[in-house]
C-alpha cells in the first residue's frame, strides 16, 4: 500500500465527519499495524543471528546502495529497531575531508569495520565510487576505473579469515516511484531535510545512473561478494525480502520452523539475472531501463 501523507494544509475543513477521510485513516493505519506485526518474528529472529556473531566473534558487514529513495534507510530502522545495540553500528559517512582525499578511498570506511562479535550496516558504502561521485564529478574517471579494477581484490581480503560476512545490496526504485517519493520530501516538512541538490538532480541523471549501476553489477558481483538487488517501490515487501536475506546468510542455532524464509524472486534479484534483464532492455528500447 502506498504511503498515505497527511497534508495539513489539505485537510478537509469537515474532517471530523468526513466518512471517507476517516476510512482512508483507518485503513492506513491498519495496514501499517499489520506490516509492523509481519515484520516481528524476522526482527527477533536478527537477534539470534546477533548472539551467534557474538558468540563466534564473527564480524557481519553489510552494504546498503542504491538510488536515492530507493528506501535504504527505512530498511536500516527496521532491521535494527530490535537488535542489541551494543552489538551493531549504522555508519552513514558525510563528505570527505581534505585529508581524506588524499588516502586511499576505501579507508574511511575500513576504519568503521566490526570488531568481532559486531554487525556494521553500511547506508551508502564505499560503492559512492562507482556512482555517485563519477557523474557528479567528485572523482575523476581514471578514479573511477581505479576503484572498479581493485575493489574485487580488496573485498576478497575482508572475508579471507572467513570470520567476515559481507552482504551487497543495491536496492532498486523505478523512475515513478523515485518521483513519487521525492514529491513527497518536498510537500512534508518532516522529510524536507532528506531533499538534497543531488535528490533534485537525480531525475533528469536517471540514465547516467543506471548505466554505471549495469557496469558496477558486471565489474563487481563475484562468486565469493555477489550483489543482491532489491525490487523497492513496494517499501514493506522490500524491507521483510531484506530481513529473510540477511537471516539466510548466516546459519545460525534455534531458527524458528514455523517462519517462512524463502525469499520472494520477484523482490530479491541475483546480479547475473538483473543483467540479463538489464541486457533485454537495452536490446529492446536501445537503453537500460532500471
Amino acid at each position: 500500500m502506498k504511503d498515505f501523507y497527511i497534508n495539513l494544509k489539505k485537510l478537509p475543513n469537515d474532517y471530523k465527519t468526513n466518512k471517507d477521510f476517516r476510512d482512508k485513516i483507518l485503513e492506513t493505519s491498519l495496514q501499517r499495524y499489520i506490516e509492523k506485526v509481519e515484520l516481528m518474528p524476522y526482527q527477533a529472529e536478527l537477534i539470534k543471528l546477533q548472539e551467534h556473531i557474538e558468540k563466534y566473534k564473527k564480524k557481519m558487514i553489510i552494504l546498503f546502495d542504491g538510488r536515492d529513495a530507493s528506501g535504504k534507510g527505512g530498511t536500516i530502522r527496521r532491521i535494527s529497531r530490535y537488535m542489541n545495540e551494543k552489538h551493531y553500528r549504522v555508519v552513514a559517512l558525510g563528505k570527505p575531508t581534505h585529508s581524506q582525499k588524499t588516502e586511499l578511498h576505501i579507508k574511511r570506511y575500513i576504519e568503521h569495520f566490526p570488531h568481532a562479535g559486531e554487525i556494521v550496516l553500511f547506508d551508502r558504502s564505499w560503492y559512492n565510487r562507482a556512482m555517485v561521485e563519477p557523474i557528479f564529478g567528485f572523482c575523476s574517471q581514471s578514479q573511477y576505473h581505479k576503484f572498479l579494477k581493485h575493489v574485487n581484490s580488496y573485498e576478497k581480503t575482508f572475508i579471507e579469515d572467513e570470520k567476515t560476512i559481507l552482504l551487497k545490496l543495491y536496492f532498486s526504485v523505478s523512475k515513478e516511484e523515485q518521483a513519487r517519493r521525492f514529491e513527497r520530501r518536498k510537500n512534508d516538512p518532516l522529510r524536507q531535510w532528506k531533499l538534497s541538490e543531488v535528490d533534485l538532480q537525480a531525475l533528469e541523471l536517471w540514465d547516467e545512473f543506471t548505466n554505471k549501476k549495469y557496469q558496477m553489477l558486471v565489474k563487481t558481483s563475484t562468486e565469493f561478494a555477489p550483489w543482491y538487488i532489491i525490487r523497492s517501490d513496494d517499501k514493506h515487501q522490500a524491507r521483510r525480502q531484506t530481513l529473510k536475506l540477511i537471516l539466510n546468510s548466516v546459519r545460525y542455532r534455534n531458527r524458528n520452523k514455523k517462519l517462512n524464509f524463502k525469499i520472494d524472486p520477484k523482490t530479491v534479484i541475483t546480479a547475473e539475472k538483473e543483467i540479463k534483464i538489464m541486457k533485454k532492455d537495452r536490446k529492446k528500447y536501445g537503453k537500460f531501463m532500471r
